[in-house]
């Protein structure tokens, strides 16, 4: 009998293998030592340093300048020492309470975004709406996502000519991954994807295998952590952790991450020690949830049934550890799931 394509999956994964691994290039995102305050030249010595194919720079202050030539610069020493490049900024939802008028209005946001992705030579432009609070805002997360859109649809044109995906981001407890893959197919999923977070789809109330599953489809990019979830008497408690040292399942995800999204680059973002507590047992929690659904949430619950509390993880926002930190999810991720090119 010839086995099928899920049981020699299975057969992998019980050897401790994840299929596919090794063609599956890594990297890391620089919020993961944001405490060094580097720049991208720096940031691209860290990550070669480190032998990573990929470097997602989530933020446009890692730039000394936003010109074109210096941002080839920037690309041809990455191109030369084998890094990938992506790159990244923050809120483009103009009634989000992130959304910050640094880079002038959402749009112009948006609009420079994607010509420095350009210049630099990424595939992506990561950008986020907002996170938890904008749940509980006027309208909701609905209205959020609405505002979102019309932004989105303002840039269309200057993405497709760019080349150019917008990775949207499911960030700090904003969207739920459906509701993230909703909004990315009514803004047309020719020029907008998904930059997957698992650290923050446990921030979501959803296990990370749960938003790969749906978001699959779409991902562009990533940048991903592990965490714990663990039940209290309102509810659950969620604190990521650096990766191997939680409880997702993480040789199940990238045997599925290898098959759904070839291509994408893992970039492992890690923020070890962000706590958020879920007091899902109180009725008021859940009006800001309008579009829940029980099996996702399901899923959620029998993680935190078998997680066990920890203690607080200090100092978050320490040099030494945010290094020891990512350093140490990097071997996790080449000596025991055989991601990276270079591993």
């Amino acid at each position: 009998m010839i086995a099928s394509r899920r049981q020699v999956l299975q057969s992998l994964l019980a050897a401790g293998v994840t299929p596919g691994a090794r063609r599956v290039k890594l990297g890391l995102d620089n919020y993961s030592v944001r405490a060094m305050k580097w720049k991208a030249a720096e940031l691209v010595d860290y990550a070669a340093k480190l032998r990573t194919d990929s470097l997602f720079i989530t933020d446009l202050d890692a730039f000394d300048s936003l010109d074109d030539r210096p941002l080839t610069e920037v690309r041809k020493r990455a191109a030369d020492k084998g890094v990938q490049l992506h790159l990244g900024t923050w809120s483009v939802c103009p009634t989000s309470s992130t959304f910050k008028k640094t880079w002038g209005t959402a749009e112009e946001h948006l609009t420079l975004a994607i010509r420095v992705a350009k210049a630099l030579g990424s595939p992506v432009a990561r950008v986020v709406l907002g996170n938890a609070q904008d749940r509980s805002s006027p309208g909701g997360i609905r209205a959020r996502m609405a505002d979102t859109l019309k932004v989105l649809k303002a840039c269309r044109g200057r993405a497709v000519d760019a080349g150019v995906k917008i990775a949207l981001e499911n960030h700090a407890g904003d969207m739920q991954t459906r509701e993230l893959a909703a909004l990315i197919e009514e803004a047309g999923k020719d020029y907008v994807g998904a930059n997957i977070d698992s650290g923050n789809a446990l921030w979501t109330m959803e296990d990370p295998q749960t938003a790969l599953e749906v978001l699959a489809p779409y991902v562009v990019t990533s940048s991903l952590r592990d965490g714990v979830v663990w039940e209290t008497e309102r509810g659950a408690v969620v604190q990521w952790t650096a990766m191997g040292e939680g409880m997702v399942d993480f040789r199940g995800f990238f045997a599925r991450f290898v098959e759904l999204c070839p291509g994408v680059p893992v970039h492992i973002e890690t923020i070890s020690g962000g706590r958020r507590e879920f007091p899902y047992l109180e009725p008021a929690f859940w009006s800001t949830y309008p579009d829940h659904r029980g099996a996702d949430f399901a899923r959620f619950v029998a993680l935190a049934k078998r997680g066990k509390p920890r203690e607080p993880v200090k100092p978050v926002n320490d040099q030494e550890f945010q290094r020891g930190e990512i350093e140490r999810s990097l071997r996790y991720c080449k000596e025991t799931l055989g991601l990276g090119l270079r591993a």
